[in-house]
């Protein structure tokens, strides 16, 4: 156990969080698991969160995407066992989620669950001819739930590489193992997210993803050193909750999707702007008006992740900055996914940005958008070192006890050892 948790340590938590914290946190997961199950376990898996810098609800559609793994993650403790039983104990569930994989079709009552999301990368991984069996395992996370981190794609993206590490000997690339671990959440959870998720927990590091492709996606590796600029990514969780928003996010890719169709296209890669304005009376007439916004969006999100990566790439972190705004500005004028109209009494999401625009304005530098899907959740900013406990002060003035994560890149992504 101890050579496991020492290599661990070594490769993923040496600079990103305290060494002694790293190693109670595998400790207490080594023995709860020695606990439930009565031995020992061999293998140790680690998965990322991941915050999304631009390419806001585009991924869906064939778009591009900018993303970066996090210094939070899920973690667990494995062993393969005879039969076809997988039997997850994950904190904060009184009941293990169990799985039979002799049953690898989708069961309606599961949806939502992580037990359907065990059954549906197991269907994926067999159709795909990849090993599965049984497994027992302890799960963990410091990715909080609703944070826009990504908990679900970590978790799901832990799941496939249990699978990776115990039944086939790592040899699934991990750009693969992300797209099995996105057909589970669409066919058997029943969220049609994109792919942007799990590829960014899978693959880790700092990476611009261009979807056109979605069976191939090109994956561009971008450097960033925050500490070199003197400023820190923050997370604000501004207290709302994604609960009962699943038909919101659905209805982003299904507006985007209903222009492509209108013009005859699959999806909006195969479209232009100039598509959509020539053909604007129809549109509106066909598909509404909201459908041709966030379309519209979406056309000139694209465009500014490949102007994140080129500012990036020629080190012109000013204008990398001002592209994260101008994200920001688009999110809530033409993708409109910052509050949901079917509660228009609440929005946390606008309120954050309001305090934090002015805070920026205030002090003449920065950056801040929506972050994640949207309509609740999380925001994100840029700030230097020395305004992060002055940005503190501030939020907290105007709206209490809010939640924020100062946030550092983890170069590496899915990973095990034994």
């Amino acid at each position: 156990m101890k050579n496991t948790i020492d290599r661990a340590i070594e490769t993923l938590y040496h600079e990103d969080r305290d060494r002694l914290l790293s190693e109670k946190r595998l400790t207490a997961l080594h023995n709860v698991f020695s606990q439930q199950f009565g031995r020992e376990p061999w293998y140790f898996i680690s998965v990322p969160g991941r915050t999304e810098l631009g390419g806001n609800h585009t991924d869906h559609n064939h778009g591009k995407v900018l993303a970066a793994a996090v210094n939070l993650d899920t973690i667990a403790w494995a062993n393969q066992v005879p039969g076809n039983k997988v039997t997850l104990i994950s904190e904060g569930f009184p009941e293990p989620f169990e799985v039979n994989l002799a049953q690898l079709t989708v069961v309606e009552g599961e949806k939502g669950t992580t037990t359907a999301l065990i059954r549906g990368i197991a269907a994926r991984l067999a159709d795909l001819n990849y090993g599965i069996g049984g497994f027992e395992a302890c799960m963990t996370s410091d990715i909080s739930i609703g944070s826009g981190l990504s908990s679900s794609a970590s978790v799901e993206v832990l799941i496939g590489t249990t699978f990776n590490a115990l039944f086939n000997d790592g040899s699934i690339a991990l750009e693969e193992l992300a797209g099995i671990c996105q057909y589970a959440e669409n066919h058997y959870f029943g969220k049609p997210c994109g792919l942007m998720d799990q590829m960014a927990c899978s693959v880790g590091g700092l990476i611009g993803i261009d979807f056109k492709s979605n069976a191939d996606p090109e994956i561009t590796r971008v450097h960033l050193d925050l500490d070199s600029e003197g400023y820190r990514l923050l997370i604000v969780e501004t207290g709302g909750s994604h609960a009962g928003l699943t038909a919101e996010y659905a209805a982003i890719r299904s507006e985007m999707q209903a222009v492509a169709y209108a013009l005859g296209e699959d999806n909006l890669r195969e479209l232009s702007s100039n598509d959509v304005l020539e053909n604007l009376a129809r549109l509106r007439s066909e598909v509404g008006d909201r459908a041709i916004l966030r379309a519209e969006h979406f056309f000139k999100e694209n465009e500014r992740v490949d102007r994140q990566i080129e500012a990036l790439r020629h080190n012109d972190f000013q204008s990398f900055l001002r592209i994260i705004n101008e994200s920001g500005d688009s999110s809530y004028r033409w993708l409109q996914n910052i509050y949901t109209t079917r509660d228009p009494r609440h929005q946390s999401v606008a309120l954050a940005l309001l305090l934090s625009e002015q805070f920026i304005e205030r002090n003449g530098t920065g950056a801040v958008r929506v972050h994640g899907g949207g309509f609740a959740g999380t925001i994100q900013l840029f700030l230097p070192v020395e305004l992060c406990d002055e940005y503190r002060k501030w939020m907290h003035e105007f709206i209490g006890p809010e939640s924020i994560k100062v946030l550092q890149t983890r170069a590496i992504g899915s990973w095990y050892c034994q």
